[in-house]
């Protein structure tokens, strides 16, 4: 028996090795602590920076047109140990390294050149492009790497800037990192009608591949400061932003498409000129086609939910019920004047559809879009739309109950 035992031990022994190669970890790849982790990147019209220009005097150069500025923001071992070791006052959480030339990929390539780690974009949060550079270049050619490459992650965040878009990935506030910032303004949707839904890398390819328009979020940037103000619109057949749309607007589109999370209302009494604050808790919209021959129309249902938050109306008593409808009817208005004044925009001034119509239309009426597809943005703008606008007012905050 104990020479059984001593004759299995080598075979054990010779079988298990071959096994514990496969325990070695990812041998073969870059240790985190030797990569540089790009997470935000910013794209505006080529304008060399001083760093770039002096490089260039020394004999720095290789064949290429100034184009487009990249500026890569980055965080490495060496900028997040310096950060947490600082006693004093702390350093920027982040680096950004600007890049000019025509070919973003060569651009990226020649960071190789200026740093000793890699840069790698798995963990890519946000891509802001400059409202200059949108409207001289197609999406598809600003975005051709990032759509192509595998490196990107398909949900990564796409804005637009009305200024610099480099200047939205700087920060003033000490531990701060301005890509994680951007992405974080996004999930406060729940709180206002102003922002957009996530538009990401391969919604926005769908959006190229369909021929549709479509709206990106603006981001305004002073003094190291940001704020999501309006939206650009991305003109479905040329893909350049031909236009924009103000806060107000935005949200007019945010009550066509009922993609709402919370928001307020404000409107004025008749009366007393005094405001009232309806603050919404639910929305929801329907878009209906009508097809006659060769005549459509849409009918907009918008349906909504709420409390009356805030009135400034001295007369005004939530508990009587003629109070509560006179309120709900100002709201109703108030509603009804952002979303027609955005639709007139959409219609008169820019000629597209970024609310939703063509897609109703595509999905009820088949036939009929196959028919009017191709110049549907000219005909959508020919369209005639009903509103219906229904707002309920069923709280009183903690200054009273329920609705009966």
């Amino acid at each position: 028996m104990k020479q059984t035992h001593k004759n299995i031990r080598p075979l054990f022994v010779s079988l298990s090795f071959p096994f514990l190669l496969f325990l070695t970890g990812c041998w073969s790849s870059h240790e985190i602590e030797e990569q540089s982790l790009g997470i935000g990147l910013a794209f505006d019209k080529g304008k060399k920076t001083f760093i770039e220009k002096e490089l260039n005097e020394q004999g720095e150069g290789y064949l290429r047109k100034d184009l487009i500025t990249s500026t890569y923001q980055i965080i490495t071992s060496q900028v997040a140990s310096s950060t947490t070791k600082q006693s004093g006052p702390q350093k920027k959480a982040y680096v950004n390294v600007s890049q000019t030339g025509d070919s973003v990929l060569q651009m990226t390539r020649e960071l190789s050149l200026r740093s000793e780690q890699p840069l790698t974009a798995h963990h890519m949060k946000v891509i802001v492009i400059s409202e200059s550079l949108a409207e001289s270049y197609g999406l598809e050619q600003i975005l051709d790497l990032n759509l192509r490459d595998n490196d990107f992650r398909p949900s990564c965040l796409v804005l637009i800037s009305k200024g610099r878009a480099s200047n939205t990935l700087e920060t003033k506030t000490a531990g701060e990192i301005p890509a994680f910032r951007l992405v974080g303004i996004v999930e406060n949707a729940y709180r206002t009608t102003r922002i957009l839904p996530p538009m990401s890398l391969i919604k926005i390819e769908s959006k190229i591949k369909s021929g549709s328009s479509f709206l990106l979020q603006n981001v305004l940037s002073v003094n190291g400061e940001v704020k999501f103000a309006g939206a650009a619109v991305i003109n479905g057949k040329t893909h350049k932003m031909t236009g924009f749309l103000n806060e107000e607007e935005l949200e007019g589109v945010t009550w066509l498409t009922g993609k709402g999370k919370g928001g307020v209302v404000k409107s004025f009494d008749k009366e007393t000129g005094q405001q009232i604050v309806y603050e919404l808790e639910s929305m929801k919209s329907s878009i209906k086609p009508r097809v006659k021959g060769n005549n459509i129309s849409f009918d907009v249902n918008i349906e909504s939910e709420g409390r009356l938050s805030e009135n400034w109306v001295v007369s005004g008593n939530p508990f009587n019920n003629d109070f509560l409808k006179k309120a709900e009817k100002s709201s109703e208005e108030e509603v009804k004047r952002l979303v027609r004044n955005v639709v007139e925009k959409m219609q008169k001034e820019y000629q597209v559809d970024v609310a939703g119509f063509g897609n109703r239309l595509r999905i009820e009426n088949p036939k009929v879009w196959k028919k009017f597809k191709k110049d549907w943005d000219q005909t959508f703008s020919e369209t005639l739309i009903n509103y219906n606008i229904k707002l309920t007012i069923k709280d009183y905050g903690t200054s009273g109950g329920l609705k009966k």
